[in-house]
């Protein structure tokens, strides 16, 4: 007989979504596992304070806050996704540079739909996360890049992708000298971010709050499955 799927335990009452405090990392919360009966401390977060809280596992707060933000069922017993527990295939890291109230973003088309990544791409054998964004920002912009901080951290499809906020100098080069798999290095208005295709999704509408209210410290921590680009994401 198959062992039966781990569930985690999500309840939402008059306060919010019920979750229990992460005593091992800062700030961090994470769902009670189904029929855990330990004394574990638990708080309630608003939907508003949720969608910019760590929570984990990272698969199903995604679940859950889509479901929750967008009026779907929130199921009291929830597969347990973690993501994070199993080892990544590929380990990318991206840069964030904001200019002048716009983002630089890597435009591509596929099927005559426009859509954007974040600058960014796989780390090489003995390079550090934050080495490895400074080069993929100079050969897919030609910008010479430094970092601040890390802002997120996302697993979307086996991966494991870290962004930094990166302070960068110089202008776009020339296309014929930059690697950037056929893409258009473009500058996007930052309150544009929310309904633009920009992958990873869930990130993006992210990326304009907090240039608002602040980067997120520690990083944050999300999962993507989201393909569509096309369609609203606030959660």
């Amino acid at each position: 007989m198959a062992d039966e799927p781990m569930m985690a335990n999500v309840q939402i009452d008059d306060a919010g979504l019920v979750l229990a405090k992460d005593l091992h990392a800062d700030g961090a919360y994470y769902f009670p596992r189904h029929g855990q009966v330990a004394d574990i401390e638990c708080c309630s977060l608003s939907l508003a304070e949720a969608l910019h809280a760590r929570i984990r596992p990272v698969g199903t707060a995604e679940t859950v806050l889509r479901n929750w933000a967008t009026g779907g069922p929130v199921r009291a017993a929830t597969l347990w996704d973690d993501p994070a527990a199993a080892d990544p295939v590929r380990v990318r890291a991206g840069a964030v540079v904001i200019r002048d109230e716009q983002m630089l973003l890597i435009g591509f088309e596929e099927d005559g739909q426009p859509f954007y990544e974040i600058p960014g791409g796989g780390v090489e054998a003995g390079e550090t996360l934050r080495a490895a964004a400074v080069r993929e920002l100079r050969e897919e912009s030609g910008l010479a890049g430094s970092v601040i901080k890390e802002v997120a951290r996302v697993w979307k499809d086996n991966r494991r992708e870290h962004y930094f906020l990166l302070n960068a100098e110089g202008e776009i080069g020339a296309r014929e000298q930059l690697d950037n798999h056929g893409g258009t290095p473009v500058w996007v208005p930052i309150d544009r971010l929310p309904t633009t295709p920009v992958w990873p999704r869930r990130l993006a509408w992210r990326i304009a709050h907090w240039h608002l209210a602040g980067w997120p410290t520690p990083p944050a921590e999300l999962a993507d499955s989201i393909h569509d680009l096309q369609a609203d994401c606030t959660w």
